[in-house]
């Protein structure tokens, strides 16, 4: 029989160490850092993951802090930004024109059933290059903090497509009945010709697609509030064509849901602002947690 068998059979528990012992496994006596004193040191925690985290979790709330992301920049929003420097050129060339001459340019671009009827695609782009009421219209500044907002969660093209939805639906929703209607008899031919222009119906749509981006506690009374402001617009019923067409393009908005909210999710998987990198989605590798010998992956 081999000897060194027979000794490592007949040797006592005893000898192993407390700490060996708590390992459940035996070492050779002399030989320091053996397997009980590595499955001690790998299973602590690396104090530099819990920093990394600290400083991710700082950072979302420093992100969550800055007013300034609600208007549009020329890198994070070019979209918004560049829509907005447009109208506002527009606007103010418009408001120191000639008379006249604005009648005559918004009578151009006017998206009325004579106009929809010759150039379609030509008059629903250039009715969206005015402001109805200039540019101190409640329109235009929800314009600028909505479209700011949805294009920062969604992207440029995406934003522009809600936007582009809401404005043809609605025109054609409302126009297409005025025609109709000429064509019955129950209106005179003039309404073929009625003035018909501005982005209300782009903003309205946009307003009803950001609600289904927010939480609920934002989400329903910022949707109540702007309904009921369209709403009160058509008991008054000043215009009530257009006023029907705002409430068309905010119901518009909010049918799109499910698709913005799938594009905010893509968003975030490769970052803020449609996919860039470095955003929401990023995640520092070192705030990743380490499994070692000790622990058990989730």
């Amino acid at each position: 029989m081999d000897r060194s068998t027979t000794a490592a059979a007949t040797a006592s528990p005893s000898d192993a160490t407390p700490e060996n012992r708590q390992a459940g496994t035996s070492v050779l006596d002399g030989m320091p850092r053996q397997r009980g004193d590595a499955v001690t040191e790998t299973s602590a925690p690396r104090p530099s993951a819990f920093r990394a985290l600290a400083r991710t979790r700082a950072h979302a709330r420093t992100r969550a802090l800055r007013p300034w992301r609600l208007l549009p920049t020329p890198t994070g929003t070019p979209f918004t930004f560049g829509y907005a420097a447009v109208l506002a050129v527009v606007s103010v060339t418009a408001d120191h024109a000639a008379p006249s001459l604005v009648h005559a340019l918004q009578q151009g671009s006017s998206t009325d059933v004579a106009h929809l009827i010759r150039h379609p695609v030509l008059v629903l782009l250039a009715s969206a290059l005015w402001i109805a009421g200039g540019i101190a219209s409640m329109y235009a500044a929800g314009f600028v903090l909505v479209l700011t907002a949805l294009e920062r969660r969604i992207g440029g093209l995406r934003a522009a497509g809600v936007f582009l939805l809401g404005h043809v639906v609605a025109t054609l929703a409302t126009e297409v009945p005025v025609g109709l209607s000429v064509l019955a008899g129950h209106l005179p031919g003039s309404s073929l010709h009625r003035l018909d222009y501005g982005i209300s119906f782009g903003v309205a749509a946009s307003v009803g697609a950001l609600a289904g981006l927010l939480t609920p506690w934002l989400r329903w009374p910022v949707l109540i509030g702007f309904a009921g402001v369209l709403i009160g617009d058509l008991i008054a019923f000043t215009d009530p064509m257009t006023d029907w067409g705002h409430l068309l393009s905010l119901a518009v908005g909010v049918s799109t849901w499910p698709l913005v909210r799938r594009w905010h999710r893509a968003g975030d998987g490769g970052g803020e602002g449609g996919g860039r990198g470095g955003g929401r989605g990023a995640v520092d590798p070192a705030a990743r947690p380490v499994q070692t010998s000790g622990t058990v992956a989730a």
